[in-house]
């Protein structure tokens, strides 16, 4: 191959990259245990998961995903929460300023599964759907984890007001 070819190939090549990247999705590292034992069970080894962002461009989230999104706390940071309530459910909170909360329209309540060890909605309050960057289906690293993250509330974190 010539080096214009080359050259052409790269220059047309790199924007379709970032576009399929920041339109439809990438594999990211989970670092932490906050969302032990969905997560990271077997630390200091290292879960990577596919971010659908896809998913998230119509801002429909659902109870008991995996999400990343930007931290309320430090927007230079990325976290990744399990969406425990939608707008409109009344959450029992874990040491939040007020022991229940109504998820206020266009918000989410999120946690994460190791509790007592997650910087969550517990710390920083409902966060706005908008902060949401991608839901997390696959896990994709290690090979013997390879699995889809299923939907799931842990025990006893279910919203007051659904049955």
């Amino acid at each position: 191959m010539k080096f214009p070819t080359l050259l052409k190939s790269f220059l047309v090549g790199i924007p379709i990259g970032i576009t399929f990247l920041d339109t439809v999705g990438y594999v990211a590292r989970v670092e932490g245990i906050s969302m032990q034992p969905a997560l990271n069970p077997d630390a200091p080894e290292t879960d990577y998961v596919l971010l659908n962002r896809w998913s998230v461009r119509t801002c429909e989230i659902s109870r008991g995903e995996v999400v990343s999104l930007v931290s309320p706390k430090d927007p230079r940071q990325k976290i990744i929460k399990r969406v425990v309530g939608v707008e409109g459910d009344l959450i029992s909170t874990i040491g939040y300023k007020r022991a229940f909360i109504r998820v206020p329209e266009g918000h989410c309540w999120v946690e994460g599964d190791h509790r007592g060890h997650s910087m969550d909605s517990n710390s920083f309050g409902p966060v706005s759907v908008g902060l949401v960057t991608a839901k997390a289906t696959y896990i994709v690293w290690p090979p013997h984890r390879w699995q889809t993250l299923k939907p799931e509330i842990p025990v006893g974190r279910k919203p007051v007001n659904i049955s």
